[in-house]
């Protein structure tokens, strides 16, 4: 059977009124517990859930429109707490035959990039999009600006946020940096961020990133392999109670610890409140590799009572040149890989990434953000594995779509066993 595609919102036909883009009807949906269900958005909210044909076009207001998704999944849609927009989709160039150095960092090029890095994970469903910018060194700000104005060109389709990334900010050489990193949050960056293992004084660098994170009100975002135990506790220590909160990622060298070690780290960043955001899909640009990539052992810091989300990391960029980017690829990981059953791996790309970045939790029912994912199967293992066709939908309304119809040729072994001629996905 053909993947059916998903009925174009129509105009009511009651008046001839031209339809209202903030009201939405969302037809024979299946949720994750099994119940098929009709869900009305309004005004970028979830207005009312029911079951499937209670919220007729006939209760409809006449503006509103209609979205039929039978065979659908609908989810709460994924975020990406974990970006490198500025380096994104770079791998192709830097390797091409020719090249001449790094990539292009002209303003405009760099704008482009970060556009289509964003539209790219828009596609496959992420709403929300957090993207870690370099700061200071010889880009200055010019880097945050371009990201700034990527941010400005995709209101409305997504919400972008920016994460300044200083390399030092300790002694005489981090001095520059840490101007521009005041000059960032000035500008618009609301999370502080950077790399403490690559300062020659780790403790010194986040003690200055909370300094200004308290003075500005910023969230703290840092990344830090998390290898030293004893790093990690001063870290934990001193971000222990900030408020609005600290997200730490990747922490691959978790799972290269002992495991003593690691329990304790775990129990510290559970009593620090800390968030941490793994790479399932591979590590970031922002650490030097030392060691093989390794994602932070999830499922142990979980049941220390760690609050972990999954992030994308690179995009096609020098240190992840197969970068996809993908939420649901990230989940789909996490659960081949033992670390989290199906649905808390979808959470950790959904839920826990929300909550990472600040974000209003979502939920498929009345009153909760229409933030939401709609991809074709019946439940949630199902989707991460052949979740290929997807709808978007971001304050309220369709912002993505794709369809993906995949047909076999004939063969004697498939009539004989009377196979399907095409799949869903």
């Amino acid at each position: 059977m053909a993947d059916r595609q998903p009925q174009e919102p129509r105009h009511s036909d009651r008046g001839g009124t031209a339809a209202d883009p903030t009201e939405l009807l969302l037809c024979a949906a299946r949720l994750a517990d099994g119940r098929t269900v009709d869900v009305r958005l309004s005004g970028g909210r979830i207005e009312a859930v029911g079951t499937a044909g209670s919220l007729s076009p006939g209760k409809l207001p006449p503006e509103g429109t209609r979205l039929d998704l039978t065979g659908y999944l609908l989810l709460p849609a994924p975020a990406e707490p974990h970006a490198h927009y500025d380096s994104a989709l770079t791998a192709l160039g830097a390797a091409a035959p020719g090249a001449d150095g790094p990539p292009s960092s002209d303003p405009n090029e760099l704008q482009r990039r970060t556009t289509e890095a964003a539209l790219l994970q828009l596609g496959h469903g992420a709403t929300a999009l957090r993207t870690h910018v370099r700061v200071g060194d010889v880009v200055g700000v010019r880097s945050l600006e371009a990201v700034l104005q990527a941010r400005r060109a995709l209101r409305g389709l997504a919400d972008l946020t920016t994460v300044a990334v200083p390399r030092l900010l300790t002694g005489l050489a981090g001095a520059e940096d840490l101007a521009m990193l005041r000059d960032a949050v000035k500008m618009g960056a609301t999370v502080v961020g950077g790399c403490p293992d690559l300062d020659p004084d780790p403790g010194g660098y986040v003690e200055t990133v909370l300094e200004i994170a308290a003075e500005h009100g910023c969230a703290v975002d840092l990344h830090t392999d998390a290898d030293d135990p004893a790093r990690l506790a001063r870290l934990a220590s001193a971000a222990g109670g900030l408020r609005p909160g600290v997200t730490l990622g990747p922490c691959g060298g978790l799972s290269r610890l002992p495991h003593e070690a690691t329990m304790r780290a775990a129990d510290q960043l559970a009593a620090a409140g800390i968030t941490v955001v793994a790479l399932p899909q591979g590590n970031c640009a922002a650490l030097e590799r030392r060691f093989p990539s390794r994602v932070a052992p999830v499922r142990l810091l979980r049941a220390a009572g760690v609050s972990v989300a999954a992030g994308s990391g690179a995009l096609r960029d020098a240190s992840n040149q197969v970068g996809r980017g993908d939420p649901l690829g990230a989940a789909y990981l996490l659960a081949s890989h033992g670390e989290a059953h199906p649905v808390a791996a979808y959470e950790a790309v959904s839920t826990r990434a929300r909550a990472a970045m600040g974000l209003p939790e979502v939920r498929v029912e009345a009153g909760f953000p229409a933030e939401l994912l709609a991809v074709r199967g019946t439940n949630i293992a199902g989707a991460l594995s052949l979740a290929y066709s997807r709808i978007v939908v971001h304050r309220g309304r369709v912002v993505a779509r794709t369809s993906a119809v995949r047909e076999y040729c004939d063969s004697a072994s498939g009539a004989d066993l009377d196979l399907p001629r095409q799949s869903q996905g």
